[in-house]
């Protein structure tokens, strides 16, 4: 699900915001939510950094 703000932020607000799972994105003054990656994606990555 991607989520943007109403308004534009700065930096400096942006930074102050609590953190989001999954992650947000500060682009052009709006925060975007990350998508999930895929479940083979977060199987592999569990696997190779085990």
């Amino acid at each position: 699900m991607v989520q943007i703000s109403p308004k534009t932020l700065t930096l400096k607000e942006f930074l102050r915001l609590p953190e989001t799972k999954p992650a947000s994105e500060y682009i052009d003054g709006k925060v975007i939510q990350k998508p999930m990656p895929p479940a083979k994606h977060s199987a592999i990555h569990k696997f190779s950094s085990a």
